[in-house]
Order: structure tokens, then C-alpha cells, then sequence
């Protein structure tokens, strides 16, 4: 069984198996087993609620019960800009004109901005390769929409995602070779570890204030601004499948785009409803495709746990819990649980929420 828990400590090794696969540009999860210690500690934390809730870091694991490891991550940083300042550039145009020599052109310009300040920010998505399908990676992004929903009041109205940007194989750039590199002095994979690491004042001190006239770059940079890596594709469209939308801001280093939508409006928060857990009539088959499967989850804070199953256990009031269910999911008969859509097509009735 596949269920969606809080990171622990004891998932370090699979998670450093996993960014190490990843290979170079995916910034919040690098192959760094301090850095990675690092988050599970803050992780731990947050859930502990020995830090403020609206300062937290919510990062979850997939869990493979029967193989009893970690083979995916996901995450909420609950408000970001908070300690450190949160850099984006913002795609704008600017437009210079002169009716006497009949000019009007319109150059398209980068300006440094701190717009996300303070929003809820979805981040560390990362799925071992040989889970991939299967609704696998539905359930390890869209978990976390069912748990922004589910304690509103310690996020934004408003969540984001920075989807990773075009790099090679090397992990090199071409926007931070045409640009950043100018003005750091440091290879891109360096000034991507400092920004995970939390070191962002660099940015501040380094980066030029002053619009960057996309004119004045090469086409190799140019192409990729606001343009994922190809790896993060099918990331943005489970993202847009939700509701989410490009808001004309990119990434520092790589020009990644960013994406947003306001919590109410995904499309996860919105199919969601509310049952209480029974013991089922009769036995239940698990073992159904993923278009006729739904999430359920428990309703716990420090304790948030998910998996999935058939839509027909759904009733008007209840849902028919089998018994390893509830104890993957650690709630008894009469809890109340939440239900959401894995995939569209399954869709729990809507009665009695």
C-alpha cells in the first residue's frame, strides 16, 4: 500500500537516493544528505508544532508500506519571505515611443521582485522513477491541497510553485550563463545550493536593481525564459489540470515560471468532502485502477496521512474503511475523514458534506 505520511528521520537515505537520481537543478532537494537532514529536522518541527505553524515547512513522504521505505516526497512552505527575502523576476514589457519618427516599439523586461512575499508556496515534488504511474505522482502533489484546505488558517489565500527551469545534463543555465553568472562570479549550481541552503542575501547584494532589457540577451536565454525542464512537464500539468496559471513571474537563475492559484479555486479543495470512517459489509477489492480510485485522508495535523481507494466504498455519509485502510490511515470507525478525486474521472458523491 502506497499512503502519504510526515517525513522522518529514518527517510534520509531514500530521499538522498532520490534527489541523487534527480540530477542537478532541482533546487529545494539536492543530493545533500546535511542539507536533507536539515529539512527533515525543520519538517519535524513544524509538525511538532515547536515552531509557528504560518513558519513551517509541511514536507510529506510517500511511503511504500510493504517494501517499508520513502519512494516520494512532496511539500508546503507555509509563508515564504518571511526571514529571508524572496527574489523573482517579474516578465513585463516596456514601451518607448516617438511620434515624430513614428517609433512604438515594445521591449519585453525583467524586474526584480519580492510580489510573493507571504504566500503559501507548494515545493520538493520528487517521485522515484520506478514509481512513476499509475496515479502515483496525482497523489503525492494533489495530498497537499487536501491539507492546505484542511488547516486554512495557517496559509496564504493564495499558494504558488516555482517550476524548475531549463538546465543540461551539467546543470548549467542558459539564462544564469547569460545573466546571473555577470554578476555573481559563481557557477550556477553554487548560487542554486546557496538559495536552498537559505543564504539569500547574496541575491540582494549582488543582483542588479535595475530592469533587464530581454533584448539585450541572447536567443539561447531568451528561449528559455518562462519554459520548464523537460523532467518538470508533467508536473505543471497536474498543476494546471488544478487550476493553475502562469502569474508572469520567473525564476532568479533558471527563468522557470512560476504558477499560482488562489486555495479555493483547485480543483482538489473544491471536489473535496467530508464522510465518517465505517467498517465495510463486506470485502473490498483495493486493487482497481487508478481513474476509479479516490484519496482519503485523515484529519490530523501532526499525524496527516492519505491513501487511496475505490470510489464505490464512497457512500452518502460514510465510506467503507477495510480494516488495513484504517490503520495505514490510523483512524478507527465513526472518524471523520476527507475524500477528494485522484483522477477526474472519479468523482465521490457530493450529498450530505
Amino acid at each position: 500500500m502506497l499512503v502519504i505520511r510526515p517525513l522522518q528521520e529514518t527517510d534520509l537515505e531514500d530521499l538522498y537516493a532520490m534527489a541523487k537520481k534527480a540530477g542537478k537543478g532541482l533546487t529545494t532537494l539536492p543530493a545533500d544528505r546535511d542539507l536533507l537532514h536539515k529539512k527533515i529536522l525543520q519538517a519535524r518541527e513544524t509538525f511538532s508544532q515547536t515552531c509557528e505553524p504560518e513558519a513551517g515547512l509541511y514536507l510529506f513522504a510517500l511511503e511504500d508500506t510493504e517494501a517499508g521505505k520513502a519512494v516520494g516526497i512532496s511539500g508546503i512552505q507555509a509563508r515564504v519571505g518571511l526571514d529571508e527575502v524572496f527574489y523573482n523576476y517579474r516578465l513585463s514589457l516596456t514601451v518607448n515611443a516617438s511620434q515624430e519618427l513614428g517609433v512604438h516599439v515594445r521591449t519585453p523586461t525583467l524586474h526584480l521582485s519580492n510580489d510573493m512575499t507571504d504566500t503559501s508556496e507548494i515545493c520538493s515534488l520528487l517521485l522515484a522513477s520506478e514509481y512513476h504511474g499509475g496515479g502515483n505522482g496525482l497523489l503525492l502533489s494533489r495530498c497537499r491541497f487536501m491539507y492546505l484546505d484542511e488547516f486554512s488558517q495557517y496559509f496564504s489565500d493564495k499558494v504558488f510553485a516555482e517550476m524548475r527551469g531549463v538546465s543540461d545534463e551539467q546543470g548549467q543555465s542558459p539564462l544564469w550563463d547569460a545573466l546571473g553568472s555577470k554578476f555573481f562570479d559563481m557557477e550556477f549550481a553554487r548560487a542554486d545550493r546557496l538559495s536552498a541552503l537559505g543564504n539569500k542575501s547574496f541575491i540582494a547584494e549582488l543582483m542588479p536593481k535595475y530592469p533587464i532589457y530581454l533584448s539585450l540577451l541572447p536567443d539561447s536565454a531568451r528561449a528559455v525564459i518562462s519554459q520548464v525542464h523537460d523532467n518538470t512537464i508533467p508536473a505543471l500539468r497536474m498543476l494546471q489540470a488544478e487550476g493553475f496559471n502562469f502569474n508572469g513571474m520567473v525564476d532568479i537563475f533558471d527563468g522557470g515560471p512560476v504558477v499560482e492559484a488562489f486555495v479555493h479555486t483547485i480543483r482538489t479543495v473544491r471536489d473535496s468532502i467530508n464522510r465518517y470512517a465505517v467498517e465495510p459489509a463486506m470485502s473490498v477489492n483495493l486493487d482497481v485502477p487508478a481513474g476509479q480510485r479516490v484519496m482519503v485522508s485523515n484529519r490530523s495535523f501532526n499525524n496527516f496521512r492519505v491513501t487511496t481507494i475505490p470510489v464505490t466504498c464512497v457512500n452518502a455519509e460514510t465510506v467503507s474503511l477495510p480494516a488495513e485502510v484504517m490503520t495505514a490511515l490510523q483512524v478507527e470507525p465513526g472518524d471523520p475523514v476527507r475524500l477528494a478525486p485522484l483522477k477526474d474521472s472519479a468523482r465521490p458523491v457530493q450529498s450530505a458534506n
